[in-house]
């Protein structure tokens, strides 16, 4: 059963191959390439194999944000377990001409509150770099601290945490 969110201007819907589209733009956003990193995604196809290989994998969970009353894709959220972190990581990525009105909060903090609620997920993390500084505004808005560095391959993140009452 796919998982959904709701708010008040938003609509949250689990990763499908026919966003194929919306995340090849947004994977060649300058931001993107900037602070999460080149995929090498320039056709269609590329997309929808990127796509595919994300559904695929039952350690990632991908929600495409759309604004609710014009069902345009404006970004997404993610919930990941990755190898090197102990806890499973919330992220979120949105298209520049949707920054800065609130959009990545409001989904963000539906999917985080959820996952606090979830007796398996005790802890939260989320990861980033030091330059990306409106990335760690939004996660303190969120509720997350910052913990500690860690090097990744050539990247130093930054690891922020929350945990569950």
């Amino acid at each position: 059963m796919a998982i959904t969110y709701k708010t008040e201007r938003l609509s949250l819907n689990e990763l499908c191959i026919d966003d194929n589209g919306f995340i090849n733009e947004l994977v060649n956003t300058q931001e993107w390439i900037k602070f999460i990193g080149e995929r090498n995604i320039k056709t269609a196809e590329d997309a929808k194999n990127y796509v595919q290989k994300i559904m695929d994998n039952p350690n990632i969970c991908y929600w495409v944000v759309k604004l609710k009353n014009e069902n345009i894709s404006i970004g997404i959220i993610t919930f990941i377990k990755r190898d090197y972190l102990e806890h499973h990581d919330i992220g979120f990525a949105f298209l520049p001409k949707y920054a800065k009105n609130g959009y990545a909060y409001e989904a963000a903090i539906s999917v985080l509150n959820d996952a606090m609620n979830n007796k398996n997920h005790h802890q939260i993390l989320a990861t980033t770099i030091k330059e990306n500084t409106t990335s760690i505004k939004l996660l303190e808005k969120l509720g997350l601290s910052f913990k500690n560095e860690m090097k990744v391959g050539k990247d130093l993140l930054l690891i922020y945490s929350t945990t569950t009452n």
